[in-house]
């Protein structure tokens, strides 16, 4: 019997049930389930900030400075009436809301965070796809992502961000230099050992074009590792620009972000502590949050990880 003769719902089984079990060993993993749940939590935080936020993250009043968490502010407006409101988080020493800051500050995180994992994830790719699949480039291509990895990640970034203007984009740029290297030496291996596959081979043999074959054959094998490495950059994005901020060479201090909002309650921290506990808890989460997911897309999409469990 011809393969066209098999009936319809033969035809195709493998790759839909082959999601459908993905889906389910996802859906029991504690950490993923975990992890995933954090993530949209502060990524939902971030959006909505605005309603959440009590008053705008820069207006300073400064009657209320270093506010401990909890005090009451009335606010007399002309037609006579009064708003009074709590600082849930307490007040910096330019009388800014906590509150609202760490609010807004989850979505500038989470946009470089993000933004971080797909630049260096996509042009990783590109670089050890062909480092991986072209001989005569992969040499040079190496040595060159082995001396931007021998210079540690944090110092890197803060070498690109003081040659450039403080800002989001010199900020994202400085931190997806140091990361593409290690998307690049995990594509190229994966090239490299599909290029050998019997399949590849018989593609080369009948005259399947380069572009065809990488995309058709080599690429698919490299979606799942990707995704998991995408989330653990995106973590170390998010840590890294605190540092930055903290350090005052990364965001600008009038933009609310979990780093320069522990920036500036550093000099205070004894006597109110809460201007770095708040922000850093959620810091601190977003990390933890972000590797356990990466943590268990591992374990469920690397065979020799899934093995194990």
């Amino acid at each position: 019997m011809s393969i066209e003769a098999l009936p319809g719902d033969l035809a195709e089984p493998v790759p839909s049930a082959r999601r459908a079990g993905t889906l389910r060993t996802l859906a029991r993993s504690p950490r993923v389930v975990i992890g995933g749940l954090i993530v949209a939590l502060l990524a939902l935080v971030g959006l909505l900030a605005p309603v959440l936020g009590t008053v705008a993250p820069s207006e300073i009043n400064p009657a209320f400075r270093n506010k401990k968490p909890g005090a009451e502010r009335v606010i007399r407006h002309d037609d006579g009436t009064e708003t009074k409101f709590v600082h849930r988080f307490g007040t910096d020493s330019l009388g800014r809301d906590v509150y609202s800051r760490t609010l807004y500050g989850a979505r500038v995180s989470l946009i470089i965070g993000i933004t971080v994992a797909a630049l260096a994830v996509s042009v990783g790719l590109v670089i050890g796809l062909v480092a991986g699949y072209v001989r005569w480039v992969d040499g040079f291509i190496m040595r060159i992502m082995d001396g931007l990895m021998a210079i540690p990640a944090i110092l890197l970034a803060m070498g690109v961000v003081s040659l450039s203007r403080a800002g989001l984009v010199a900020v994202v740029i400085a931190i997806v230099i140091p990361d593409i290297p290690r998307v690049v030496r995990l594509v190229r291996s994966i090239v490299l050992s599909i290029r050998e596959e019997p399949y590849v081979e018989a593609a080369i043999t009948v005259g399947t074009p380069t572009p065809t074959l990488l995309a058709r054959h080599v690429l698919p094998n490299t979606v799942a590792p990707l995704i998991v490495q995408g989330t653990f950059i995106c973590a170390s994005a998010i840590l890294i620009e605190a540092i930055l901020s903290f350090l005052g060479i990364g965001i600008p201090p009038e933009t609310p972000t979990w780093g320069n909002i522990m920036a500036e309650g550093r000099t205070l921290f004894r006597v109110y502590p809460h201007n770095i506990f708040y922000p850093g808890v959620c810091l601190a989460l977003a990390v933890l949050a972000i590797n356990m997911l990466g943590d268990g897309l591992r374990d469920t999409l690397d065979p020799r990880f899934a093995k194990r469990v």
